[in-house]
């Protein structure tokens, strides 16, 4: 893959960092393109992986070890927040990891699949039960930011002080995470335990469209030993990027003036989910649209029933407050969002205009991003101060 001309940027990062630790611009640019080829990596060790087990539990574990570069970052951020500096940016990341997969990933498998056909279409149970699990992830990730909204715009009509409300929605966060894990269960089982056949046989049928299929056959495979070497080396190239990549944030956000919610929100879900991006587009180029949905659906439902609610579980154990009460503005874009694509995966098909129509409006996001200003978040204020 063309990913791996990038391979070189690896070293680069790590051996300017400890060369010349003041260049951080160069710091941060090279870590962020370092984590391209390790999570490629990484995605492709874990793909060669699921190919050795069950079709739902292989196409699961390859999520999740997609998802092993945004845990990381997200542990790394959690770790080296210093008063609440780093929340915000925590808290965009998770909704901007949402809405690169549902907007930017999803309507490039579209659109890439859509050319040359006239339309391309996806089973039921994969779309009905992403986009239902969506739903009630986005519905979960609201109630903290509307509970916390609604009463500081009443705040005159209500005897609750702002420290109060903070530590009540703080409260409230930390129980819906820990609800949030428990859909995230229920999601495993129905698709590992008492529906895994239905999603079997639609993977099944879906591997057997692939128009490279023949030649993918030919191609040299990955032992298990291999997976696992592979597996454990990208994910120690991850890790040092990551760490490199946050300790920059700080300068990046202070001297050049990029906002934390355009950092969250759109440059860290870029690097974070780039190797999974690259595979689901691949496979809707391959006609295997349904694999596609499961890697643009699956990584957002991780996100938000997984992901998130353990940033805010460890925060807890290491006495942060982070929560889930994210800026209004960017949690209504994720609902939203999941409302439009839901719309589009209603009828079970897709075509090109679709998918372009998606990513026109992550390019709308990410402009107002740019331009959103900088707002202190209100449920981390009192840290600010220090």
């Amino acid at each position: 893959m063309l990913v791996n001309v990038l391979w070189p940027f690896v070293p680069a990062a790590i051996v300017i960092h400890f060369a010349r630790p003041d260049l951080h611009i160069w710091i941060f640019a090279l870590n962020y393109i370092a984590m391209v080829p390790s999570a490629n990596l990484l995605g492709f060790a874990g793909g060669e992986l699921a190919k050795k087990l069950p079709k739902v539990l292989g196409v699961l574990l390859e999520t999740t070890l997609s998802s092993v570069v945004e845990i990381v970052l997200f542990m790394v951020l959690i770790h080296n927040d210093i008063n609440g500096n780093l929340i915000p940016v925590i808290q965009a990341a998770i909704l901007g990891s949402v809405l690169a997969n549902l907007l930017l990933c999803l309507g490039l498998c579209f659109f890439f699949g859509g050319m040359g056909r006239e339309h391309q279409s996806f089973h039921e149970a994969v779309s009905e039960v992403g986009t239902g699990l969506l739903l009630v992830a986005g519905f979960g990730l609201l109630i903290p930011s509307a509970f916390f909204s609604a009463l500081s715009a009443n705040s005159s009509k209500t005897t609750i002080t702002q420290e109060a409300l903070s530590q009540s929605t703080l409260v409230i966060s930390r129980a819906t995470a820990v609800i949030l894990l428990v859909a995230f269960l229920m999601y495993l089982v129905y698709n590992l335990h008492s529906h895994h056949s239905i999603f079997d046989e639609v993977l099944e049928l879906d591997e057997h469209k692939d128009e490279d299929r023949e030649e993918e056959l030919k191609r040299a495979k990955l032992t298990l030993v291999e997976c696992f070497v592979a597996i454990s080396v990208s994910i120690a190239c991850v890790c040092m990027s990551a760490v490199f990549l946050v300790q920059e944030i700080e300068h990046i956000v202070h001297e050049r003036g990029v906002s934390d919610n355009f950092m969250g929100l759109i440059l860290v879900p870029l690097v974070e989910k780039a190797a999974e991006h690259l595979t689901a587009i691949d496979e809707a180029w391959d006609n295997q649209i349904n694999f596609a949905l499961f890697h643009c659906l699956g990584p957002s439902i991780q996100t938000a029933l997984l992901n998130a609610p353990l940033a805010v579980l460890v925060g807890w154990g290491l006495d942060k407050e982070m929560g889930l009460n994210f800026e209004i503005f960017m949690i209504v874009l994720v609902v939203l969002s999941i409302l439009v694509v839901g719309n589009f995966l209603r009828d079970g098909k897709s075509n090109w205009l679709e998918g372009g129509l998606c990513v026109l409006i992550y390019v709308i996001i990410a402009v107002t991003t740019w331009y959103y200003p900088q707002i202190e978040a209100e449920g981390v204020s009192i840290h600010h101060e220090a």
